[in-house]
């Protein structure tokens, strides 16, 4: 049934997008109370049609084409677009619901043809061409020279120099990606969302502690059941995974988790072979010869051949000691009455035991430490600290949902920095995961600084009838992690929006967020507020020396891991030909033996027949991490390299964790520049010479061989 007839179109005299000029909420922050379904597909409709207008106004000036009236011009387009989508497609993954969902497919084609219309202009093109090859870059600031480079090279690998048949199988594979990668994501929140295990036998969970089984009877009865209710979120899966006695169980949550879109009402097997297959055909429009070799242009890494590099070094670092980890933990479960070979879903929960074992420590000797308001307190705090800002909540902006928490953000100086929404914990209409994005971003026009609006949305646990919400260390991580993307966001000051925050490469956007994590492991900073909620003591020296004693526990593990994710992604987007489905196999074995043969050579875990994480890893095949994940561990060099700075000042005489002036550097090199010069200089400027590898692998007590040599670009 199409969309118009289920949904009232909103005239313009009641579409609060409209008016979005007007609204009158604190520092134009979205009226979320007022914005409603029906207002979405005529703010589309209506912003599409101003967008493409703007574009003729560009395209049809009798001027000679300058920076001003072109590229300036083409960057201000499409006010209203921007409002619409950065409410409309920030809900579909923090708040969606069927209707949201039905209306994301229907705008799918829609939005695909009308930036296909942009970027396939010819007339647009050819002025901004004419200013690409004429103008005197003497005259323009650094921010405008990467604008105007930035701009002319969006339009070229977007289309814009293909011959007109060319185009129009542009603008068909573009639309047929859209949607692929749509239903891709939709398929696995439902997948996730369709599975529940209900436990009506308490004996059956031994083994968990009591906030998890207060965890899961509320899962329970938000279904409306009695019992213990088992879901895929991450809130249950994890802690069901590292404590529940029951084994069958274990695998049966794990089997539920790992072949979530494997065939079956949401399968995403056939969906992956179309969204390579697509995405290759679109390199080869440009002649590349695969997608991988398109994707990076633009990155740190620039080639697939560099990618594979710093895979390869770090496979070869790290293999050896995540081996001898998987021995290790073998050795521990068969002296635990493990009498057969160590199974996936029985990682988490030996290795828990034997963290426990070795160093005394676990999740829940922390967890009373890492009470949601004081982990808030610490973050921003650390954020005083380092920036000098301040957060301060605002009852009067509005928030989507009522467990969102709106703040705003105030520099050294106390002037208005930016909007900061909070959203912690699941529901079933946010997808898994942590994220940051932008509701609006920052950008100068007319001499005035609009400040930007920034959101973290978590997935974090929930409090119980008698226990607030107590974070695991891991949460508290994930915490620092997006707020350092926030950070990234929240500090950004830069002329153009299309520069600002965290529109940088790929391969550099974690740097900021992976860098925050480092804290976590200082004492200093931990006692600035990881205190217990009842007794409101920090936490025990002894505590935190086995803290840090277990810090590269499984580290190799975690880190081949990781590796696993990049090799997977990289195999399937450096075909050269397009993926071909073994009749005989069938389309879901082919799918899992190339994964698996992706995978094999950082493979420390048996295989499990059956299951594969691909058809669940939105990152890559619904994200925007396609030849890209690798950059979790291209920037995690870059954030141990960053990070030792702050190390080495901390320890001087007198010197702190908090360094300000390594912190001013970072902020006014990294944090503030956003997009506005390569990323490479921009590092450098911040550290005074390229990165290496050495700081990773001393955090990670890992020996390389290598560890001496430069990373290469």
């Amino acid at each position: 049934m199409a969309l118009a007839t289920t949904v009232l179109a909103a005239t313009a005299a009641t579409n609060p997008f409209f008016d979005y000029k007007n609204w009158k909420t604190p520092h134009g922050a979205y009226p979320f109370n007022e914005i409603h379904a029906e207002h979405y597909m005529p703010a589309f409709e209506e912003a599409m049609k101003q967008g493409l207008e703007e574009i003729d106004a560009i395209v049809n000036n009798p001027a000679a084409p300058t920076f001003e009236n072109t590229i300036e011009a083409y960057e201000r387009s499409g006010e209203l677009f921007s409002i619409v989508a950065g409410c409309f497609y920030n809900l579909t993954s923090a708040e969606t619901n069927d209707t949201l969902q039905q209306i994301e497919m229907e705008l799918s084609p829609k939005m695909s043809e009308y930036f296909s219309n942009i970027r396939l202009n010819e007339g647009l093109f050819r002025r901004i061409k004419e200013v690409y090859e004429k103008a005197d870059r003497k005259k323009l600031r650094p921010d405008q020279i990467k604008l105007l480079d930035d701009v002319y090279e969006s339009f070229a690998n977007n289309g814009a120099n293909l011959s007109d048949q060319d185009k129009q199988t542009y603008r068909e594979l573009t639309a047929k990606l859209s949607k692929l990668t749509l239903t891709y994501g939709q398929n696995v929140l439902k997948a996730t969302n369709a599975w529940t295990m209900l436990i009506t036998d308490e004996s059956l969970l031994a083994g968990l502690n009591d906030d998890t089984k207060d965890i899961l009877r509320n899962n329970a009865k938000q279904k409306d059941q009695e019992g213990w209710m088992l879901n895929l979120k991450p809130t249950t899966y994890i802690p069901v995974m590292q404590d529940l006695d029951n084994r069958d169980i274990r695998r049966e949550l794990y089997m539920a988790y790992n072949t979530r879109c494997v065939g079956g009402e949401f399968d995403n097997t056939g969906i992956i072979v179309e969204i390579v297959n697509t995405r290759l055909a679109l390199a080869k429009l440009f002649g590349k010869k695969t997608y991988a070799e398109k994707s990076l242009h633009k990155t740190m890494a620039e080639t697939p051949e560099n990618v594979y590099r710093l895979l390869d070094q770090l496979r070869d670092a790290y293999m050896p000691a995540a081996r001898r980890e998987i021995e290790e933990l073998q050795e521990y479960a068969s002296a635990h009455g493990l009498y057969t070979t160590l199974q996936p879903w029985d990682f988490s929960y030996y290795s828990k035991k034997l963290k426990q074992e070795k160093y005394a420590i676990s999740d829940d000797d922390l967890r009373p430490y890492f009470e949601l308001e004081n982990v808030k307190q610490g973050v921003f705090g650390l954020a005083k600290r380092l920036y000098g800002i301040t957060f301060k909540e605002n009852k009067q902006i509005p928030v989507y949902h009522p467990e969102v928490t709106a703040y705003e953000v105030f520099d050294e100086k106390g002037r208005f920095l930016a909007i900061y929404y909070a959203d912690f914990h699941p529901r079933d209409g946010k997808r898994g995961g942590a994220w940051m994005n932008d509701y609006q971003p920052q950008y100068v026009q007319n001499g005035v600084d609009h400040r930007p609006h920034i959101v973290n949305v978590m997935n974090f646990t929930r409090p119980t009838a008698d226990k607030p919400a107590l974070f695991t260390y891991d949460e508290v991580r994930t915490f620092l992690h997006e707020f350092g993307h926030g950070l990234h966001g929240m500090l950004t000051r830069c002329y153009y929006a299309s520069q600002s925050g965290t529109n940088v490469p790929r391969d550099f956007v974690e740097l900021p967020s992976q860098f925050n994590e480092n804290f976590i492991d200082e004492k200093e900073f931990l006692d600035t507020f990881a205190k217990h909620y009842q007794t409101g003591k920090t936490i025990p020296q002894e505590l935190l020396d086995k803290m840090h004693a277990s810090q590269t526990y499984h580290a190799a593990y975690a880190c081949v891991r990781q590796l696993s994710f990049g090799y997977l992604d990289m195999k399937w987007h450096s075909l050269e030909q397009p993926f071909a489905v073994n009749e005989q196999l069938g389309t879901q074995e082919s799918v899992i033996r190339f994964c698996n043969d992706a995978m094999e050579q950082v493979r420390v875990m048996p295989n499990v027949p059956g299951t594969q994480m691909a058809t669940a890893f939105t990152h890559i095949f619904s994200g925007g991490y396609a030849a890209g994940y690798y950059s979790y561990k291209w920037s995690e060099v870059l954030d141990a390299d960053a990070f030792s700075v702050f190390k080495a000042a901390a320890k001087k005489r007198g010197g702190t964790i908090f360094d300000k002036k390594s912190a001013q550097r970072f902020r006014e090199n990294i944090l503030e520049r956003g997009g506005t010069e390569e990323a490479a200089s921009l590092y450098r400027k911040f550290r005074g010479q390229e990165p290496t590898v050495n700081a990773l692998m001393e955090r990670d007590g890992i020996t390389n061989p290598n560890a001496k040599s430069k990373k290469k670009k």
